[in-house]
């Protein structure tokens, strides 16, 4: 492959994730080169980032992919040799909250130490990249709303706590070594592509298929929790404007809006003119051991930085992701809203 003069080379983990994979449909937009880290699988799981791929002997090709996992340092090095990538994204995690508390450890490895290994890769290979940390309003925890970059952390699961390690991590790189390394702390952000067993497209899809007649009952865990809840494509845009800035800091990146389980669920339903009473039920094998009642973010220093500000509320989001979960299933056919947010 031949680069072009002047083309930026990105290297981002978990590309195959929902994040990953607006992040590199937004990056490709810019006329980055973009070198994606999979994991080796028996299956394909690159379906989220199909539609971006092109054969690389084509000239025209700018999305790459290597196989990596964050848990192989010499692997992570030997790659940012190789690609010296302008920036680096590092989105890759075991993400699933409740599965944390079953597996403490590898949320540990992985979300935790899949951090340090690759700021080591950047400091013993001297690449001179910016580093983006997808840190997590899960961080804050048990600390009452609102939460922003000074509120103190307060972790209530495994994986929070790795987050809230790889955090620290970041920014003892960033003091100790002048690595030019950020924490995007991003409250929760949905879309289409979100994985089934989050709780959002866990709704969305069950109300689809009930609509269709394909489900009798949604079970759930905790309706009271309350939660920020943002759309996907909007908040890579955020990512990516961090590291343009010409000094490296932290920012909360949040719709500020305070909504709960219970709300998403109505709109969800009321969407497709369902009471949603009739059709979920609680099943305690959901509820998480030690639970965060309420995160609310205030992305008012991003806003100041640089002019990021959240436009899809929740009411809008479950419209989008209904809409998505019904055109999946035979015999519906919808227009999905089209929303091009990174347009900066």
């Amino acid at each position: 492959m031949t680069e072009s003069v002047g083309t930026k080379r990105a290297m981002v983990t978990g590309i195959t994730g929902q994040d990953g994979s607006y992040l590199a449909e937004l990056l490709l937009s810019k006329g980055y080169e973009v070198h994606g880290l999979i994991r080796r699988a028996s299956t394909f799981n690159t379906e989220r980032i199909d539609h971006l791929y092109r054969d690389p002997h084509e000239p025209s090709a700018r999305l790459i992919l290597h196989y990596a996992d964050v848990s192989d340092a010499s692997r992570l090095s030997s790659l940012m040799t190789s690609i010296a990538p302008h920036e680096v994204y590092h989105l890759a995690a075991q993400s699933h909250v409740r599965v944390s508390f079953d597996e403490p450890e590898y949320t540990g490895d992985t979300t935790g130490l899949g951090t340090i290994r690759l700021l080591e890769a950047i400091r013993q290979t001297q690449v001179p990249a910016r580093f983006y940390q997808a840190s997590s309003s899960e961080m804050f925890g048990a600390t009452p709303p609102p939460q922003g970059e000074d509120t103190p952390f307060y972790p209530r699961s495994p994986y929070a706590v790795a987050k809230v390690y790889a955090y620290w991590a970041a920014r003892n790189y960033r003091e100790a070594y002048g690595l030019f390394a950020v924490n995007g702390m991003l409250f929760n952000h949905e879309s289409p592509r979100r994985g089934k067993t989050f709780v959002t497209r866990k709704i969305t899809t069950a109300v689809a298929r009930i609509k269709a007649g394909l489900q009798k009952d949604l079970y759930l865990g905790n309706l009271d929790a309350r939660r920020d809840w943002g759309y996907a494509p909007e908040y890579v845009v955020a990512m990516w404007q961090m590291l343009q800035e010409d000094v490296p800091t932290d920012y909360v990146v949040a719709t500020g809006t305070d909504y709960s389980v219970e709300d998403f669920v109505r709109f969800a339903f009321e969407h497709v003119g369902l009471e949603w009473q009739k059709y979920v039920k609680t099943d305690e094998r959901y509820l998480r051991p030690t639970e965060v009642d309420s995160l609310v973010g205030d992305a008012s220093k991003a806003f100041r930085d640089f002019g990021w500000k959240a436009t899809v509320r929740p009411e809008q989001l479950a419209r989008i992701m209904v809409d998505h979960d019904l055109k999946e299933l035979d015999g519906y056919v919808v227009d999905v809203p089209v929303v091009e947010p990174w347009v900066a």
